[in-house]
């Protein structure tokens, strides 16, 4: 029997312990009504929900949750799942240093007793201020990946993965990936097959393999440098133009040296991609509408050439703008008295 703790504390999101709790329920209900005489190493699932102080928890919603014990890094455990604080409110969670440190101290004691560590979204904060993370993939929520980066230069950020797993630590990108890390789990300890239906049974997609189709992917300007910010603004109001460093730069009176060295460093990009991305997410809004043909979408945003808008479009995003607006689209057809006939290029998205 396979013993995962699940670690909570306020500002968690409930459905990030229910949702585990569910799978693991499933998952012993799938193991005996299958067969599992080739999996030899399969076990069935028990957990308990443990809180720092042993009392109840109050999520971000306000609900109450009741938890099994105190959080022990001393008691047995095959799994440590780390539950994940609600993404808006990291400045703050981060802040509870004395809380952290407990957490951080409990983490790396389950570690190197042999427990696989886990945790999704905002958790795998809690697995990088532990060093857990220092050296190997993780994964966490996309609206989070600037910050994250910054803190922990040390981790090899999958910016867009669903799930990543590196010796013995697995990390779930956004919200829901709690049901991916939760079926891998069951795999680790319960083997493939019951995995399989348990997936089957719950309707857990394992093919998701990045966030990119549901990612916004331009923040607020977010930094204090008013250059660049000058710059932002240029570039959003000159979307269809063509790009030119040099012409932007001399309009804000720098060097193109000057210019590309602080927007990187107060963007993280540099100007280019940066604009690329700025026009892959102006496609994305304007997609989602239903009343603009993936070919004019790639027109409103400066690309004469389809193919190359469709290209960068899928670089950024995972999937062609067709496949995008299939998606995420609110209505199901768009107009075409309004956007006009599809191109040859765009019929081959």
């Amino acid at each position: 029997m396979a013993m995962i703790r699940i670690w909570v504390y306020d500002g968690i999101l409930a459905s990030g312990v229910a949702g585990p709790v569910d799978v693991f329920t499933a998952a012993n209900e799938m193991r005996r009504g299958i067969s599992v005489q080739k999996e030899r190493t399969t076990s069935s699932l028990t957990w308990r929900v443990e809180s720092q102080d042993g009392k109840p928890i109050r999520c971000a919603s306000g609900q109450t949750i009741m938890v099994d014990g105190k959080i022990d890094g001393r008691a047995h455990a095959d799994a440590i799942l780390v539950t994940a604080p609600f993404v808006s409110d990291m400045d703050n969670f981060i802040g509870r240093r004395e809380q952290i440190q407990d957490i951080s101290s409990a983490l790396r004691r389950q570690h190197e007793a042999g427990a696989v560590m886990a945790s999704y979204c905002t958790g795998s904060y809690l697995l990088a201020e532990a060093g857990l993370l220092d050296g190997r993939i993780a994964a966490t929520h996309w609206a989070k990946v600037r910050d994250f980066a910054q803190r922990y230069p040390r981790v090899e950020l999958r910016a867009h993965a669903v799930l990543t797993e590196q010796n013995g630590v697995i990390c779930g990108g956004a919200v829901t990936s709690f049901l991916d890390v939760a079926l891998r789990l069951v795999k680790l300890f319960a083997g493939a097959q019951v995995a399989a239906a348990t997936g089957k049974l719950l309707l857990i997609d394992p093919s998701r393999v990045s966030q990119a189709p549901y990612a916004t992917l331009l923040q607020d300007h977010g930094h204090a440098d008013h250059l660049v910010a000058r710059a932002q603004r240029r570039m959003e109001a000159d979307l269809q133009q063509k790009f030119s460093l040099s012409e932007l730069a001399a309009h804000l009176a720098v060097s193109e040296r000057t210019l590309h060295r602080r927007f990187k460093r107060a963007v993280g990009e540099a100007p280019l991609e940066y604009l690329q991305t700025l026009r892959v997410e102006v496609a994305k809004r304007a997609l989602e509408s239903g009343r603009i043909s993936a070919a004019a979408a790639g027109q409103l945003v400066g690309y004469a050439d389809f193919s190359t808008f469709r290209q960068l479009f899928k670089r950024k995003t995972g999937l062609s703008p067709r496949e995008y607006q299939g998606r995420f689209v609110k209505v199901t057809q768009f107009d075409e008295s309004k956007s006009g006939p599809s191109s040859a290029a765009d019929e081959k998205t």
